[in-house]
């Protein structure tokens, strides 16, 4: 066995005892860098040097014991290991001394196990650091976007909601700025995503080098930015928008020897103690926005409502009406991306499939769902295309499944969650196509389960009890911790694709993949790999032990092959 380094941290008042522990884990391949303390004083000041591997405490010393020495320990550093080496402790003391924390306890007249214990400490701290760690950065990327590395929607409606109660409790004003680049399409389309990517990595250091370190910028959506300015009235505000629409002007992008310029157009609305809410001020400033947009683009609009109320309804009901004409004349098409088994005899096989919508738009093109879905959720739509979803892919399953070993994905959206009647509504259509409910597998997203918690839990058990199953969508893009795993029913866990992109290249997303497996095999959960490429990745995942995987690396989204129903749709991808 290969000699160790450790940096050991001694709490023992006999210098004999601890050279005698020292001999034992050098002759048991321990290459040792050791401290002794014999207080709860310098136990403190050792411990705030840092750098230990792991703490060996005596039980007994002169007016200090093991317990208070854990106690220190776990206060500094709640990962590092401690194991007591005593020669006097009773087991009752013992099992007190484990249930407070101690990772072992061994005797002196035993040494002989003292180093494996220590090898198996390191690899087991080694372990809890890297999942806290992946906790973390999921976290992190909970509340940032991961192209820009700015703040989310997510952290931006709860720095909303920090101003918005300050200025109804402090008479202060501050204001909102909802920025929307103009032409931003035409790099996706001429040079592709890796050239849009990038540009919006230079244009947000553009947006972020004119405003002040306290305002707060966020990017909310595909080429949308939002910046909330503290303490700032209206005409300070449209000045500053000012700036930043001259900076956006004169910025120029060059990709692969092509040069491109874009404009920004700005919506602006006040938020003082009469403001409504978060959401409220939000679409506000969307609609101002929209309104500089409709006066040519690269403008400037402060929001008024009677001006505006004509330019909402010309933008976000137009949507509304092409959804409702979906809706009721078949323009949705019904399509589906299979998913594959990663293990086992049936590696590589199709083991279910997803189900998507597409809208079929007025001119034969395929509309995908982000483009109307927030229309959608804003003007109370997702409940009806749910249950359109829900008919049509229930009635597919119906005459298609032949038997409980093949299943379809169909997603569900947070409005849905909370419709008391559609818990009946798919038991009813279940009944009359005949499906078996094995055959049917519900998608909800991460952060719509964790957001409506109560009412989420009691929907699935409900659909679980007849023979559902359920899969927790885009696991890691929300706010949730693994906790949430012990009360959520359900058999999937898709683990977000932005994990799944560069997974061979970066050692962090491999460490939150293999700690999202790791901790849903616990529950006995399977896994999803979401946004799957190629096969390298497939390597890596099958290395982790991933279940199953889902992307282009293993099909493409297509038309599902049953021309009766080409023009009914199921799920929302």
């Amino acid at each position: 066995m290969p000699e160790l380094p450790i940096k050991l941290l001694f709490v023992e008042d006999v210098e004999d005892d601890m050279l005698l522990i020292l001999r034992v884990l050098r002759q048991g391949g321990l290459k040792v860098t050791y401290q002794r303390v014999d207080s709860a004083r310098s136990l403190e000041a050792a411990l705030a040097e840092g750098g230990w591997d792991i703490v060996v405490t005596d039980h007994n010393l002169p007016g200090f014991d093991s317990r208070a020495a854990l106690e220190i320990v776990h206060h500094a550093d709640t990962d590092l290991p401690v194991i007591i080496v005593s020669g006097t402790i009773g087991e009752e003391m013992a099992v007190e001394a484990m249930r407070l924390g101690a990772k072992d306890y061994i005797m002196k007249s035993n040494l002989r196990r003292l180093a494996p214990a220590i090898r198996r400490e390191l690899d087991d701290a080694g372990a809890r650091r890297a999942r806290r760690q992946a906790e973390a950065a999921i976290q992190h990327l909970a509340m940032h976007d991961s192209l820009t590395g700015l703040s989310n929607r997510t952290s931006f409606l709860a720095a909303l909601e920090e101003l918005l109660e300050q200025a109804r409790n402090e008479e202060v004003r501050h204001s909102l700025l909802f920025l929307d680049l103009d032409q931003f399409k035409i790099v996706n389309d001429t040079c592709g995503h890796l050239a849009g990517d990038e540009m919006l990595r230079q244009l947000s250091d553009v947006l972020r080098r004119p405003i002040r370190t306290s305002d707060h910028l966020a990017r909310v959506g595909g080429d949308e930015f939002c910046i909330l300015l503290e303490n700032c009235v209206l005409e300070r505000a449209r000045e500053v928008a000012e700036t930043l629409r001259a900076a956006v002007h004169d910025f120029r992008f060059l990709w692969d020897g092509k040069l491109f310029s874009v404009g920004v157009s700005i919506g602006i609305v006040g938020i003082d103690r009469n403001s409504g809410s978060a959401n409220d001020i939000l679409s506000a400033a969307d609609i101002a926005c929209y309104a500089a947009k409709d006066r040519g683009r690269d403008a400037i609009q402060v929001y008024e409502r009677d001006d505006l109320e004509l330019s909402r309804r010309r933008g976000e009901m137009d949507w509304v009406s092409r959804i409702d004409g979906a809706l009721h004349g078949g323009r949705f098409q019904l399509w589906r991306q299979p998913i594959s088994s990663l293990s086992g005899a049936t590696n590589g096989k199709v083991h279910h499939y997803e189900l998507l919508l597409r809208l079929i738009d007025l001119d034969g093109s395929v509309v995908l769902p982000g483009a109307f879905l927030p229309a959608a959720e804003r003007y109370d739509r997702m409940r009806d295309i749910d249950r359109w979803v829900i008919d049509h892919a229930l009635r597919y399953v119906g005459e298609h499944c032949e038997s409980g070993d093949q299943f379809h994905a169909i997603n569900l959206s947070g409005g849905s969650m909370s419709d008391d009647g559609l818990r009946e509504f798919v038991s009813d259509r279940i009944a009359a196509y005949g499906v078996d409910p094995r055959n049917i597998c519900f998608e909800v997203t991460e952060t719509v389960a964790i957001g409506n918690f109560a009412v989420a839990v009691e929907f699935m058990r409900k659909l679980r009890d007849i023979g559902c199953r359920f899969a927790l969508d885009d696991f890691g893009s929300g706010l949730s911790s693994f906790a949430y795993l012990k009360s959520l029913p359900v058999d999937f866990i898709k683990i977000d694709g932005r994990f799944i992109r560069n997974l061979r290249n970066d050692p962090m997303d491999r460490a939150i993949v293999e700690a999202i497996h790791r901790v849903a095999h616990v529950a006995k959960l399977r896994t999803i790999a979401e946004f799957v490429e190629d096969a390298a990745v497939l390597d890596v995942l099958r290395s982790i032990g991933v279940d199953f995987a889902q992307g282009y690396g293993i099909g493409r989204p297509e038309p599902l092959p049953v021309p009766a129903y080409a023009a009914q749709a199921v799920g929302v991808s």
